[in-house]
């Protein structure tokens, strides 16, 4: 569980990207910017330790709370 690259799509305007993944910090909780729309993707990563694997969460980030 170290690095990876995966592809995701874009919560806003579904364009398909790649990204490297670092499971060497632990978990994560950032936003990175679409290639294509410029909208902020949100991700967060878990390290699932019991499974060996990465768990990646991808939404649009724009949830406002009222």
């Amino acid at each position: 569980m170290k690095f990876s690259t995966q592809t995701i799509s874009c919560p806003h305007c579904g364009h398909h990207q790649h990204i490297d993944v670092d499971g060497t910090c632990g978990d994560q909780d950032y936003y990175d910017d679409c290639r294509i729309c410029c909208n902020p993707i949100h991700l967060r990563l878990h390290l699932d330790e019991a499974r060996h694997k990465i768990e990646l969460y991808i939404d649009s980030g724009d949830e406002q709370i009222y």
